[in-house]
């Protein structure tokens, strides 16, 4: 028998911890978004973490900047960034304030909404790939800049909270390079999935995009 996922807020405190003790303790957990059609319920299947000042590969190494002031601010609020011109990202802020540390979501299943996602994520060929990569896990929950610096640890009504849901099994948690990141930063395994789930995105190493002559 299945257990049903706790349905509890995961409070301020899980998110306060450093980075790589927080990034594999998301996996299983669920994230809901509100919108006006309804709650969309995400099970997270694989995340990335960034460890500002430390990281090469973060957004935070070189300090503070307008795009990613959140990211230095309390822990358990939401930043999101926009990339390549078309997509956006969603990360989740850990650590003590001022640390500038994140996690980005990778992936994850969509267990609630799912007709809304569908509708928002039409070219995935079935629901194990609704939300299969940062890009389309965003696009499924319909995040753009406008949730950037959500606090999801608030009380009452925000438009994503994150619950305990039911953590993976620690023999079921793998990890790895972190998928698309050059230079120094891509040395880090801090990509963390579950293993052998169908809704975890294939690892790809960082190509450099050619410059048009």
């Amino acid at each position: 028998m299945i257990a049903t996922p706790d349905r509890t807020p995961l409070p301020r405190t899980f998110f306060e911890r450093p980075v790589l003790q927080v990034a594999p303790d998301l996996l299983g957990r669920l994230v809901v978004r509100a919108t006006p059609d309804g709650p969309i319920t995400l099970r997270l299947t694989e995340v990335e973490a960034y460890d500002g000042p430390n990281d090469p590969g973060s957004h935070a190494f070189r300090g503070r900047t307008a795009r990613n002031s959140v990211m230095f601010g309390p822990p358990g609020h939401v930043y999101v960034y926009f990339t390549y011109g078309m997509w956006h990202c969603m990360n989740l802020v850990c650590g003590p304030e001022g640390t500038a540390s994140g996690v980005l979501l990778r992936a994850g299943e969509v267990i609630g909404g799912t007709e809304q996602a569908r509708r928002r994520r039409l070219s995935a060929r079935n629901d194990k790939e609704l939300a299969k990569g940062p890009a389309r896990l965003a696009t499924a929950l319909d995040v753009d800049r406008a949730l950037d610096g959500t606090d999801a640890c608030a009380p009452g009504d925000t438009p994503l909270r994150v619950l305990t849901g039911t953590p993976a099994l620690t023999d079921q948690v793998r990890n790895g390079p972190r998928t698309g990141v050059s230079g120094d930063g891509a040395v880090h395994p801090w990509r963390y999935w579950i293993a052998g789930d169908p809704t975890v995105s294939p690892y790809r190493a960082h190509v450099p995009r050619r410059r048009r002559s």
